[in-house]
């Protein structure tokens, strides 16, 4: 994107799911990772991510990870503890969002990086990932 003094404004918005089931305990960025969301031609800034359990859950880890470059490298950034749920007519499956308008949570998509996510136990889960391209 060339640098210029006019704001720059969403051109369109952008939104992505990863259902997510196969374990996978690696925090290197290998194994099975689901792709959530793709930066745009100037980029995406990412709005929020959902993360929604599609059943029980035990205690474990849904990882969030930013592949460089459409590439195969990965990289950790965030990873959010899930609590064992027995999902009942009472009780709501697990379900979690993240603000990335916080500053400790913002995110920002170059072309062609994507965000992605993995779980570390075999449980179903819907990433979700709204934002806005460039």
């Amino acid at each position: 994107m060339t640098i210029t003094a006019t704001p720059i404004f969403a051109q369109s918005l952008a939104y992505g799911v990863a259902n997510l089931s196969t374990a996978n305990t690696n925090r290197d960025g290998t194994g099975t990772i689901g792709i959530v969301l793709t930066g745009g031609a100037n980029g995406t800034m990412v709005d929020r991510i959902e993360i929604c359990a599609t059943g029980d859950t035990t205690a474990g880890v849904v990882r969030l990870f930013v592949t460089l470059d459409s590439g195969p490298t990965s990289r950790l950034w965030k990873e959010v503890l899930v609590g064992a749920i027995t999902v009942s007519a009472t009780v709501a499956a697990f379900m979690r969002r993240i603000n990335c308008a916080l500053p400790e949570n913002a995110l920002y998509l170059p072309s062609g990086y994507s965000l992605r996510a993995s779980t570390h136990n075999a449980e179903g889960f819907n990433v979700h990932g709204w934002g806005s391209n460039l």
